[in-house]
């Protein structure tokens, strides 16, 4: 792979971790506690605040988990490690790193 198709990656990649971080502003509301108060929101508008919360924190723990595999892309990325395969060590396919630049093995070792 050259320097040119890194440079690729790594802009896609910044372009995601980019996006996350707004997503993450966008939805650091929606994960604040739920407050219990009888008076001003009924038992099912409290349940249903409760599931909306659940469903925000399990969405911003998908997206740590995706800043994550960034973050690991970028330090292969620095080792000179990226685009090759964990296992065997073979080419990952651009076809591959153009769907998932975060891909860390080929088509044979990731399907087993």
């Amino acid at each position: 792979m050259n320097e040119s198709q890194i440079a690729t990656y790594r802009a896609q990649l910044t372009e995601a971790l980019n996006a996350l971080d707004r997503s993450d502003a966008r939805g650091a509301s929606a994960q604040k506690t739920v407050v219990l108060d009888q008076q001003a929101v009924g038992r099912l508008s409290r349940m249903d605040a409760l599931q909306n919360q659940a469903m925000a924190k399990a969405t911003g723990a998908r997206r740590a988990a995706q800043r994550t595999r960034i973050h690991a892309a970028f330090a292969r990325m620095d080792v000179s490690e990226f685009g090759f395969c964990e296992d065997c060590g073979e080419d990952i396919p651009l076809g591959r790193l153009d769907l998932d630049p975060c891909a860390t093995k080929c088509v044979s070792c990731a399907s087993g």
